[in-house]
């Protein structure tokens, strides 16, 4: 029995300088600093996204696109109701008719009455007040080409339409739905240019660096891994906005939001999360 106590002693006394030598410590390590772990989600560049709506209230005329259409930069995806304002346009350019007409007039008295005067067959009062008339002329002329510019500007209002390439992703409007200023209409989204915003604790700032490799995973992609890189590094941490998966987490941690671009391509979406391993310094 005291031979087997012995050879147990000598067996743990192994093991534990096994553990301490330097490749044991080695192998601890880079299990241990393989990647710095973080949650993220799929987000786009800027610029990237846009949500798209009106400065001006009305009535939902038509909707030209739906959820999942491919859209081109500048094409028309709302129209609103519109009748009123292209009556009003058509009368404010009636109005600039009429006083091209009348300052046409006024001109043509003005330069008879300086002729007149010019001869001493006209007093320089009435001279005077063909001037203040050819200058009402231009006044009301310069006012009709102002309310019809002003109506084409709010007519153009009335046309919604994209402002990049890309997908529509959502549609939160319906023909005869009213409209107050300000409320969004269609997003769309260029869903080439994705990358994904990783929340790394800030506890672990100091071992990210640029250009570091990414493995990342998501949930129903079971045994899938896509490659990644660290393209940008923020200069202030932020609150957490996704919730740990991990309960042992604290969830009021402030954390930084790496920027990690993607280098090949997933099915992974719009900000659907992820979970990321970030090669540490």
């Amino acid at each position: 029995m005291g031979v087997g106590l012995l050879g147990a002693f000598v067996w743990q006394a192994r093991q534990a300088r096994g553990a301490g030598s330097p490749a044991a410590a080695a192998g601890s390590v880079t299990t241990q600093d393989y990647g710095t772990r973080a949650e993220g989600r799929v987000a786009t560049y800027p610029g990237a996204q846009a949500s798209v709506g009106t400065d001006v209230s009305g009535t939902v005329a038509r909707v030209l696109v739906h959820e999942r259409d491919r859209v081109r930069r500048g094409q028309v995806l709302v129209e609103l109701v519109a009748a009123e304002q292209r009556a009003e346009l058509r009368e404010a350019r009636a109005r600039i008719t009429e006083a091209e007409a009348d300052l046409r007039l006024s001109q043509n008295q003005v330069a008879r009455w300086q002729t007149l005067r010019d001869s001493d067959l006209a007093s320089q009062d009435r001279l005077d007040q063909a001037v203040r008339d050819r200058d009402a002329a231009q006044a009301r002329l310069d006012l009709a080409v102002a309310t019809a510019q002003r109506l084409l500007a709010v007519l153009e209002k009335m046309r919604v339409v994209s402002p990049i390439d890309g997908v529509v992703i959502t549609r939160s409007v319906e023909p005869g739905q009213p409209l107050a200023a300000g409320d969004p209409l269609i997003t769309v989204v260029d869903l080439g240019r994705t990358r994904i915003e990783a929340e790394v604790d800030e506890y672990d700032v100091g071992r990210i660096r640029l250009g570091a490799s990414v493995r990342v995973t998501a949930e129903g992609f079971a045994g899938q891994t896509w490659r990644g890189r660290v393209e940008e590094i923020p200069d202030a941490v932020v609150a957490r906005r996704l919730k740990p998966e991990d309960p042992g987490r604290p969830s009021d941690t402030r954390v930084l939001l790496v920027k990690i671009a993607l280098l090949e391509p997933t099915p992974l979406k719009l900000s659907q999360r992820m979970e990321l391993e970030i090669e540490s310094r």
